[in-house]
């Protein structure tokens, strides 16, 4: 259960910060949620990954279909992707997830190191 509302809320919070924010704030709520809601390692990584994974997929599709292709296409073409577009989609939802899955990691075991008193609290 804690899985899923942590996977929700990453993919909602960086849905809502990346409108106002810079892409990287997708590692600041990631590691934000991993702070607040106790997981393990993998856990929080695999939470962080799935939802930002889910988030950057799903806007490239849809930013995708809208233009039907054209750009992807093109930018697709310039890597080593013999243009295809559905590849490019995939390579930039894992660029993400690495980046959200990693934060998360990182605030699980800030909010590990903390219980174990290796982290002063002020």
């Amino acid at each position: 259960m804690r899985f899923l509302l942590a996977t929700f809320l990453t993919a909602t919070l960086s849905l809502i910060a990346g409108i106002y924010t810079p892409w990287w704030s997708i590692a600041i709520i990631s590691f934000l949620v991993a702070l607040l809601i106790k997981q393990r390692f993998g856990i929080a990584f695999l939470s962080g990954f799935v939802g930002i994974f889910l988030l950057w997929g799903g806007l490239s599709f849809w930013i995708d279909a809208a233009n039907k292709q054209v750009l992807s296409h093109k930018i697709a073409l310039i890597f080593p992707l013999s243009g295809s577009s559905i590849l490019l989609i995939l390579v930039t939802a894992v660029v993400g997830a690495l980046v959200g899955g990693f934060a998360a990691m990182s605030g699980s075991s800030l909010r590990r190191a903390e219980r174990q008193g290796q982290v002063p609290v002020k």
